[in-house]
């Protein structure tokens, strides 16, 4: 059974229009420990929730799959990047990556205050305030954020 994340970028650095466009990408410059240990369990068929971080309002945009597991993150050895970590080496390469594809545009955007008030997200770590830029989402979690995005007005 595949599982599911919320992963954020902020729509004027990589949105989920600039995923459909590209159709995959690679998920880089994580560096936060926490969110590598994270993509570090991700598994190929997972969903991804694609958050709009800095929006207004922020919320979800879209979904995503895991393409292709965790491996090590080459901007950590670029000095020119700059996500360059001077710490990171062959045999310990710090910080990881995985890449995503694009599967879907919401047809409405799911505010974060939409998840806030929603039944069945309480526990949700995004409502929570969490800053966290890549995080687990239960099952259930999932399937009610997509429902509440497949919702149209028109």
């Amino acid at each position: 059974m595949s599982r599911c994340w919320l992963m954020k970028s902020e729509p004027n650095t990589y949105s989920i229009d600039d995923l459909e466009r590209d159709r995959h990408t690679h998920w880089d410059g994580v560096r936060n420990y926490q969110a590598r240990n994270l993509m570090r369990g991700m598994e190929v068929g997972d969903r991804v929730l694609f958050y709009h971080s800095s929006a207004n309002p922020p919320g979800v945009a879209g979904l995503a799959r895991v393409v292709k597991p965790a491996y090590p993150d080459p901007t950590a050895r670029d000095p020119d990047s700059e996500y360059y970590d001077p710490k990171a080496t062959d045999d310990d390469p710090r910080w990881y990556m995985v890449d995503i594809e694009y599967v879907a545009h919401l047809p409405e955007l799911v505010p974060l205050a939409d998840l806030k008030a929603a039944e069945g997200l309480e526990d949700m770590v995004v409502t929570k305030r969490s800053r966290l830029s890549v995080q687990p989402v239960e099952l259930a979690e999932c399937d009610i954020v997509l429902a509440m995005g497949a919702r149209s007005d028109g």
